[in-house]
């Protein structure tokens, strides 16, 4: 199929891109991930990656969870139970990382590869990954 997944600006419990990372392997498993994600799927490299390392929590371990199905609070409950629980301070750290993540930083060359190859190599405004998809997925502008 070609359904890409959530904004990675959704929350859960004030846990950013979490969501994204969840919806891709759902939308995965039904066989309705658009083509474009699938080769990035478990790599530890990435926001996935890093989201699972901040965690604590194995990516192959979050799949089998996620694909027994519960909500996504339900699900990063059981990321807290087997990895760590985030307090006030890890969430302010883990959010602004993936919010800037693109911006002057090791990723900011794929960042700029991604933007030439969507025709927004143009777009100045774009200094960040989420900034990109946003534009990319069709939610903005």
């Amino acid at each position: 199929m070609n359904t890409k997944p959530k904004s990675g600006y959704e929350t859960t419990a004030g846990v950013s891109w979490f969501p994204r990372m969840l919806d891709k392997i759902r939308l995965n498993h039904h066989g309705e991930l658009h083509p474009d994600f699938h080769a990035n799927l478990g790599l530890p490299v990435g926001a996935d990656g890093f989201c699972c390392r901040f965690l604590r929590i194995d990516y192959a371990e979050l799949r089998t969870r996620v694909l027994a199905g519960g909500t996504d609070q339900e699900i990063l409950e059981w990321c807290y139970e087997h990895g760590r629980r985030l307090d006030t301070y890890d969430l302010v750290i883990w959010n602004a990382f993936v919010k800037k993540f693109g911006w002057r930083d090791k990723a900011t060359p794929v960042l700029e590869r991604l933007k030439a190859q969507s025709g927004l190599a143009h777009r100045d405004d774009l200094v960040t990954m989420l900034e990109y998809m946003e534009v990319d997925e069709g939610r903005k502008p």
